[in-house]
C-alpha cells in the first residue's frame, strides 16, 4: 500500500469516527414517540426507549457450585409422547 492509500485510509477513519450524535435522541420529523404504557401518566423519553429492562439484560450471578447435589424429581418432565 503507497502513502497516499494509508493516509486515505487514516482520513475516512478519523472522518467516520466524526459521525457520532451527541444529542438527545429526537424522534423523526413527523414521528412521535410511542403512546405510554397503561398505568403509566408520561410518555417514555427516547433515553428510556433505548435503555434494555432487566430482563433484557439480566445481572451475571457469579455464584459457584459448592458442592454436586441431586436433582428433585421433576414432575413435568415427561417423554415426548409416541
Amino acid at each position: 500500500m503507497n502513502n497516499f492509500g494509508k493516509i486515505a485510509v487514516i482520513a475516512s477513519l478519523v472522518i467516520v469516527s466524526a459521525c457520532g450524535n451527541r444529542g438527545t435522541l429526537e424522534p423523526a420529523k413527523g414521528q412521535s414517540l410511542p403512546a405510554p404504557v397503561y398505568g403509566e401518566a408520561e410518555r417514555p423519553t427516547g433515553e428510556e426507549l433505548i435503555t434494555p429492562s432487566t430482563q433484557a439484560q439480566p445481572e451475571r450471578s457469579d455464584e459457584l457450585l459448592r458442592r454436586s447435589e441431586k436433582r428433585q424429581d421433576d414432575k413435568f418432565d415427561l417423554p415426548p409422547p409416541g
